[in-house]
C-alpha cells in the first residue's frame, strides 16, 4: 500500500503521494524553480495500514514538495451582460500557478 496524505492549499485540498506532480496555486510569488515548498496543513495521513485524520489537520506531519516551475494557467473570458439595458462587461483573467513535485511526507 502507498503512502499518501491530504493537503490543503489555497483553498483546495489535494491527495499527494511522493513522486506526485501537482499545479498549486500561487500564493507567495517570490518562488522559482528548485524552492523548496512546505505543505503544513495536512488533513489526512496513511502510511502502511495506519490512517490518521486530522481535526482539521493532523499534528506534526508536514508534505515537503519542490517547485519545477511557476507557470500560468489557461486564459478565461469572463463576460458580463445585462439584457435590454445596453451593459456588457468583458474581461479576461489568467491564474498564476506552481508545478511542485512532491519529495516526502514528513510524519
Amino acid at each position: 500500500m502507498s503512502d499518501y496524505a491530504i493537503v490543503e492549499h489555497g483553498g483546495k485540498q489535494y491527495r499527494v503521494s511522493p513522486g506526485d506532480e501537482l499545479l498549486v496555486e500561487r500564493t507567495t510569488s517570490d518562488l522559482k524553480s528548485g524552492d523548496a515548498l512546505l505543505f503544513d496543513r495536512v488533513m489526512l495521513v496513511s502510511t502502511g495500514d495506519a490512517v490518521r485524520i486530522g481535526d482539521p489537520v493532523v499534528d506534526g506531519v508536514t508534505v515537503r514538495g519542490q517547485v519545477v516551475a511557476p507557470v500560468r494557467g489557461d486564459k478565461i473570458i469572463v463576460f458580463k451582460k445585462k439584457r435590454r439595458k445596453g451593459y456588457k462587461r468583458t474581461r479576461g483573467h489568467r491564474q498564476d500557478y506552481y508545478r511542485v513535485r512532491v519529495e516526502a511526507i514528513e510524519a
